[in-house]
């Protein structure tokens, strides 16, 4: 009731409301680009887990090679909880603690927070909707290549 008078109010001062559409990661997109990220690194001889996440960190997606480490479900998980948070490529991230130390509290910020090559966010219109993560290319360049690959081929 207190909307509607609000709403009410609004208008009667020529105050038009607006929408404003927010993108969302659909679980649609998240499963397509969890498949897509497994099938890249498969291409190159890895076998990796995806992970995608939506804006809030909430696991969205998860798939894991059948050959991929068991400890490639939490890394992939959370670096993809990484970026959706900060914002940011997990490996930048990483360089940029390495360059300024004052930075290494970052890695103690929250228990989900893994700050290692591997992790992109996922932006929509340049809006930030969540992140995706891999785990288990030998190298955090690697499992970033294969993620990158993922989102331009998802999100074209």
């Amino acid at each position: 009731m207190k909307k509607v008078l609000a709403v009410l109010a609004l208008a009667s001062l020529g105050v038009q409301a607006q929408t404003i559409a927010t993108p969302v990661l659909t679980t649609d997109t998240a499963l397509k680009l969890v498949s897509e990220g497994i099938g890249q690194c498969a291409k190159d001889g890895y076998n990796v887990t995806v992970a995608v996440v939506d804006r809030s960190g909430a696991l969205k997606a998860l798939a894991r090679n059948e050959n991929a480490g068991p400890h490639t479900l939490e890394s992939a998980r959370k670096k993809a909880f990484t970026s959706a948070s900060m914002g940011v490529v997990t490996a930048d991230l990483a360089n940029n603690i390495a360059d300024k130390p004052a930075l290494f509290g970052l890695r103690e910020m929250h228990p989900d927070m893994l700050i290692l090559g591997g992790g992109l966010p996922i932006r929509i219109n340049d809006q930030l909707v969540g992140g995706i993560g891999i785990g288990g290319a030998p190298g955090g360049h690697l499992d970033q290549a294969c993620a990158d690959a993922a989102l331009k081929a998802v999100l074209k």
